[in-house]
């Protein structure tokens, strides 16, 4: 069972200054998206591939089990939420992690579950 209070009571003082340091609500949409991105089972793969190394659509593929289309379309979602980046070169589009950030992300998820 979850511990909740036995009385309703409000603590103003304390509600009005964390409601001075919450972000804006654009922001914390922003970062909803950002985490449902990291909801799927295929994406966090696709991730922590790209933690190791820059990889085309194709590594990607192979390393999944899916389909080309079916990477492209997780890529997408990623691309989109600028989770990652990628460069072409000549015929193939290699992607990899936008910014250390999204590495620490991982890197901190993955030690929180172990522990």
């Amino acid at each position: 069972m979850t511990e909740i209070c036995k009385v309703y009571e409000e603590h103003m003082d304390k509600i009005l200054e964390v409601e001075k340091k919450l972000p804006e609500e654009e922001l914390i949409l922003d970062i909803a998206d950002f985490f449902d991105a990291l909801g799927n089972p295929t994406r966090l793969k696709i991730l922590f591939a790209l933690l190791e190394e820059e990889l085309c659509t194709c590594d990607l593929s192979n390393i999944t089990g899916l389909s080309v289309s079916a990477i492209s379309h997780q890529l997408r979602i990623l691309k989109d939420r600028k989770i990652v980046a990628y460069r072409k070169d000549g015929k193939n589009v290699f992607y990899r992690l936008d910014d250390k950030h999204i590495k620490d992300v991982l890197k901190i998820a993955l030690k929180h579950v172990r522990e």
